[in-house]
């Protein structure tokens, strides 16, 4: 078993208690699942996320996929001390998604630094790869925003 990434590993109950009132909230995304070095939430694909076609919004996935990079960047610094804030986001949507629910599973590129690089991949329920997201965060001191 590896060692875990994360500082401070709190629950998943903490992790959603984090999206309370903001976009999070809005968009109905939910952790499920932390593990030594992953995160996992979803989100549902209904009228919130939708695009006016039908098909799940691609700035909804976008939304998903900073929600994870930004937790888990939180996460791996002393958070009494610092936050993470994102600097560059992209995504690849790969496969439309019309209902349900879908999954984004973070995982670490580099968490070193003042920079951290997470790739960020989506599933559908049937556990096909819909979107994948490579999102970086900037550690800065968390005074400078208080």
């Amino acid at each position: 078993m590896s060692a875990s990434i994360w500082h401070s590993k709190p629950t998943v109950s903490f992790l959603n208690s984090l999206g309370k009132n903001n976009l999070g909230e809005n968009l109905g995304i939910e952790f499920a699942e932390i593990g030594d070095d992953f995160l996992v939430a979803t989100m549902p694909v209904d009228h919130r996320t939708k695009q006016p076609f039908g098909l799940l919004h691609g700035g909804a996935n976008v939304a998903l996929a900073e929600t994870l990079g930004s937790v888990a960047s939180l996460l791996v610094v002393n958070q009494e001390l610092f936050i993470g804030v994102g600097v560059e986001i992209n995504a690849n949507h790969i496969k439309a998604v019309l209902s349900g629910k879908v999954r984004g599973v973070c995982t670490p590129l580099n968490i070193s630094g003042k920079n951290h690089v997470w790739d960020i991949k989506i599933y559908n329920e049937a556990g096909e790869l819909t979107c994948v997201s490579r999102f970086t965060c900037a550690i800065v001191p968390k005074s400078r925003f208080m």
